[in-house]
C-alpha cells in the first residue's frame, strides 16, 4: 500500500557529485522545508549510501534509488528490500533508464517491497511498457523517455502524448496505480501541464539538485499545485 500522497514531487538525487556529503542532507532538509511550508508532498531519492542518515534527519518520504528482488542472506553487494525498509525508507524506485531491469525482476522486486509495505515506483520509457509493468501492481509507474532525461525540454511539452497514452494504458490495466511522468522536467508549468495530462506528479533530478536556489527551484515547481 502507498503512503505516498499525491500530487506529490519525487526529487532524484542520482549520483550527482552535488549531493556527495553533507549536500545530500542540505537538499533534502531544504525539501522538507518546502514541503511543509507549502503543503504539498515532496519526497527525496538518495543515494544509497545516505538512506539511513536521510530518513534519520526529515520527515517527508524517502524512497532507494534502487531495489534487487533478493532476499537477505550471502548476497554480496545486492540491496535488499528489507534493507531499504530497515534503513527508514517508505518506498524505493525501480528500473530507472539508468538502471534497467527485467521484467521478471521487476514482478518480483514489486512482490518483495509489497510484503514490506514499501512504496514501489516503478519507471517506464514507453506507455507499452507501462502497460507491460502494470499488471504487476506497483503503487506508482513513472514514464521517462530516456533521451529526454537530464535535458532542458520537458517530456511535457515535446512528447505530451506519451504521459497521456501512459495514463490511459496503466488505468485501463488497473485504475488503482498512480501515474508520474518525468524528464526534462524544470518548471511549474511542466507539473501543470503534466497534471492535466492524467499524471499525479513528477520524478526529476537535475532541475532540483543542480539548481543555483534550490529552494526557488522547488517553489516554482510546486506554484500550481
Amino acid at each position: 500500500m502507498s503512503r505516498l500522497r499525491t500530487p506529490i514531487i519525487i526529487v532524484n538525487f542520482k549520483a550527482y557529485e552535488e549531493v556527495e556529503g553533507s549536500r545530500g542532507s542540505m537538499i533534502s532538509g531544504l525539501c522538507e522545508e518546502v514541503a511543509k511550508d507549502s503543503g504539498v508532498s515532496i519526497a527525496v531519492s538518495p543515494p544509497q549510501v545516505q538512506l539511513s542518515s536521510t530518513a534519520s534527519l526529515v520527515d517527508i518520504p524517502v524512497l532507494a534509488q534502487h531495489v534487487d528482488a533478493m532476499i537477505p542472506g550471502s548476497r554480496t553487494g545486492w540491496i535488499t528490500p528489507s534493507m531499504v525498509k530497515s534503513a527508514g525508507a517508505k518506498g524505493t524506485l525501480i528500473n530507472h533508464s539508468e538502471h534497467p531491469v527485467s521484467l521478471d525482476q521487476i514482478a518480483k522486486a514489486i512482490e518483495l517491497c509489497r510484503e514490506l509495505e514499501l512504496a514501489t515506483v516503478v519507471c517506464a520509457d514507453t506507455a507499452h511498457k507501462a502497460r507491460d509493468i502494470a499488471p504487476f501492481g506497483p503503487d506508482f509507474i513513472a514514464v521517462e523517455p530516456p533521451e529526454l532525461i537530464g535535458g532542458d525540454i520537458s517530456v511535457t511539452t515535446a512528447k505530451p502524448e506519451v504521459v497521456s497514452s501512459a495514463v490511459e494504458a496503466v488505468h485501463d490495466m488497473n485504475p488503482s496505480i498512480k501515474v508520474l511522468c518525468g524528464a526534462g522536467v524544470k518548471t511549474g508549468n511542466d507539473v501543470k501541464i503534466a497534471l492535466e495530462l492524467g499524471a499525479e506528479g513528477v520524478l526529476l533530478a537535475s532541475g532540483v539538485v543542480k539548481a543555483s536556489s534550490i529552494k526557488s527551484a522547488l517553489r516554482g515547481l510546486i506554484q500550481y499545485i
